[in-house]
């Protein structure tokens, strides 16, 4: 009989022990890469997110929210009609907002870079190419079609990576990123008050085409993806509208668009228009009608996250910014106009940032969101498409008169408000102290 040396045991069973603990490892470790964990819902990481988001907003939307300066130039210096103009102002909401149908998915299958930083690039060259413009079709492909292009590139996937850092405090999160918007909107008009003047149009469209690049550069390197790539899937999630609270809640924020960016485009051009005042009070309505939105993104987004749920307070003020609407024909003064862009700022901000918020509750799947978000933002580009050229063409028809615009305007955001409630009644029925 022959014996195996003790030593030689000793050591197989060695050796199939660190075998089994570096499988332990391994399989801890892709478990971690796979499961992420849940939202961490705070943070300087997460918080940061929310930052960078911000700062996209104020380079895409904010720029969006810019265009009533351009609406009045153009139509005063190159004597251009006002639905001509908004075409170039509606294709640019159009790209930030339907390009969301692919780059949604391109964030869940983890391309985030490849779309967000190109889209950067693109939306500054846009604004460069509009410098060297001169006659309409050439404003419409740089900024309408480039700009709209790079802007859509961005926002829906930095929305939804945003959104995958927080849960409890995620509308907050989504206001903070949503008021970048009203920021953009203070910093860019003055920009331009300040320096068409002194400058003329090709350079100071240049230096927002240098401001996007430098704050474009910085959010580049800090923003990060949090969870791991959905490789496979189709680029959009058609059973999502099979639906009902998801479907109906696109349609009311589709007809709520449809009329509720009018007042953006063209308070600069009324304020001149109707009620004789200077141009360069007509940029100051615009800045005051965008830098209450901070207050307005802010504020209702707290209360959602704490008491109510961002559904809940969505509704009531989409109908409060309605009845805004339905006053304004009877602005007849500056004092009035100042008045109602304040009160219309506030009520249309809690609209902009609530809504991305209510639209990703709607997602309980988190490594769908970037899908299901972009061909949301889809069906609301389509409303901000077609909505101001519309209002545009309504005021040409009846002699440069505001009123059946304005009409246009506050029927189409009471309808898609009323729609909302039918949306909300769909999720708990007539139980509303259910926080949705």
């Amino acid at each position: 009989m022959i014996r195996v040396p003790t030593h030689t045991s000793h050591a197989s069973r060695t050796k199939q022990t660190i075998l089994d603990l570096a499988k332990t490892i391994t399989a801890r470790s892709n478990a971690d890469i796979l499961d992420p964990g849940p939202p961490p819902d705070g943070g300087t990481k997460a918080w940061t997110q929310a930052l960078c988001g911000h700062l996209v907003v104020f380079n895409t939307w904010g720029m969006i929210a810019t265009f009533g300066v351009f609406q009045q130039y153009y139509t005063l210096h190159l004597g251009l009609e006002p639905s001509a103009v908004s075409w170039i102002g509606s294709f640019q909401m159009l790209g930030h907002f339907a390009l969301g149908m692919l780059t949604g998915r391109l964030f869940d299958a983890g391309f985030f870079y490849w779309s967000a930083v190109p889209g950067m690039l693109v939306s500054a060259l846009g604004m460069f190419m509009t410098s060297l413009c001169t006659r309409y079709w050439h404003f419409f492909l740089a900024q309408g079609l480039m700009t709209g292009v790079g802007n859509g590139m961005q926002f829906a996937p930095v929305l939804s990576l945003v959104s995958t850092y927080f849960a409890r405090n995620r509308s907050v999160a989504l206001a903070i990123m949503a008021s970048g918007s009203a920021t953009g909107g203070l910093v860019y008009p003055t920009v331009a008050r300040q320096l068409l003047p002194r400058i003329g149009f090709p350079w100071t469209v240049r230096v927002m085409g240098f401001m996007m690049l430098a704050v474009g550069t910085g959010y580049s390197f800090l923003l990060k993806p949090r969870l791991p790539p959905r490789k496979s899937g189709p680029v959009l999630e058609l059973s999502a509208f099979a639906e009902l609270p998801y479907s109906v809640f696109l349609l009311g924020v589709f007809l709520i668009a449809l009329g509720q960016y009018f007042a953006f485009y063209y308070i600069s051009s009324f304020a001149v228009d109707i009620l004789g005042l200077p141009y360069e009070t007509s940029i100051n309505v615009l800045l005051v009608l965008n830098g209450i939105g901070v207050l307005g993104r802010l504020v209702p987004s707290w209360f959602a996250d704490k008491y109510t749920g961002p559904y809940n307070i969505l509704i009531p003020f989409c109908f409060v910014s309605t009845l805004v609407l339905f006053f304004w024909p009877l602005v007849k003064s500056e004092q009035g106009l100042y008045a109602w862009a304040v009160c219309y700022g506030f009520f249309v901000a809690g609209f902009q940032g609530i809504f991305p918020a209510v639209m990703t509750t709607l997602t309980k799947d988190m490594s769908k969101v970037g899908t299901r978000n972009g061909q949301g933002f889809a069906i609301v580009g389509l409303g901000t498409f077609i909505g101001p050229p519309i209002a545009g063409a309504l005021i040409q028809n009846y002699g440069g008169g505001y009123l059946s615009a304005q009409l246009f305007a506050a029927i189409a955001v009471l309808l898609g408000s009323s729609i909302l409630v039918l949306g909300r009644l769909s999720i708990t029925g007539l139980n509303f102290k259910v926080k949705v």
